[in-house]
């Protein structure tokens, strides 16, 4: 009988020391709780109706093709669409031009809809193919050379494989984003459409991404797209081209991941994630103004 008390004696001793613990804990992890801070998520998004903040330029491909796989070549769809979601949501009007005006044509490859698959997964450019006014847009694009930069709060170089040919070595391509860049209009390009600083030059004759910090697409990527279709596709790659510049320096990110650089007003973006990505730093450069 007496050990049965000693045994009773201890049990209680323990019970109470663990839950004196518990108790210890639970008060532990309310002021932890406490101790977290609050987040909040907020940000500006454009009510239907309301007045334009303003307009901005996206300029793309004209249909070509491509003298590497003699594929019909264009602009790539995300790289239009991501971007004017983003305009849009931030209450900015969007006109579109291309290097010969009319019809423009998106890279199979990147329509959603394509037997391929490979960009099934882009649900924002299938919503956008959907409605008239996208497809309007689409098919009458206005002359490069009708442009007037005045009418525009910013630039927008979209991507694809077509700018591999028409935009590397457009003198008049690369005067109309000179202009807007040395206005202090922010002046953007994304994916391929970045060919077009290689060469592109400021009115004093210097390279426009002299002193700069950009970005493009990066070799791991174009050997990421060789190896998937089993053939080299473009010509040259912009990776390359850009390190042989001095005076310059050219950056990349992990793989396909959404990636943009605003050095001053020149905006840029690795590939076609990274839209959305240079699209905002658009937007907050015209928001500051």
């Amino acid at each position: 009988m007496k050990n049965y008390r000693i045994y009773l004696l201890l049990a209680a001793l323990a019970f109470s020391a663990t839950s004196g613990q518990a108790q210890t804990n639970q008060t532990a992890n309310k002021k932890l709780e406490k101790m977290k801070p609050v987040k909040e998520v907020q940000h500006y998004v454009h009510a239907h109706g309301m007045p334009s903040k303003g307009k901005i330029l996206m300029v793309a491909s004209s249909p070509g093709t491509s003298k590497q796989t003699g594929w019909p070549i264009g602009f790539w769809a995300a790289e239009l669409t991501h971007p004017l979601r983003v305009f849009q949501e931030a209450g900015f009007e969007v006109e579109l031009a291309s290097t010969e005006g009319g019809k423009i044509e998106m890279d199979a490859y990147s329509n959603p809809a394509d037997a391929s698959g490979y960009s099934a997964h882009d649900v924002i450019s299938l919503g956008y193919m959907q409605q008239d006014w996208f497809n309007n847009m689409l098919a009458n694009t206005k002359k490069l050379s009708a442009v007037d930069a005045g009418q525009y709060d910013a630039i927008f170089l979209v991507g694809g494989q077509g700018p591999m040919y028409s935009f590397r070595g457009n003198t008049a391509l690369e005067k109309l984003f000179a202009r807007f860049y040395e206005a202090g209009k922010p002046s953007a390009a994304v994916c391929h459409s970045t060919t077009l600083l290689l060469e592109a030059k400021k009115s004093d004759g210097e390279l426009l991404v002299k002193g700069k910090t950009w970005t493009g697409f990066a070799n791991s990527e174009e050997d990421y797209a060789d190896q998937a279709v089993g053939m080299k596709i473009q010509p040259y790659r912009i990776e390359d081209e850009a390190r042989k510049l001095a005076g310059t320096t050219f950056k990349v990110a992990t793989p396909f991941s959404a990636y943009a650089i605003a050095d001053g007003n020149l905006i840029t973006g690795q590939q076609q994630n990274s839209g959305a990505a240079a699209a905002e730093l658009v937007v907050e450069a015209l928001t500051k103004q």
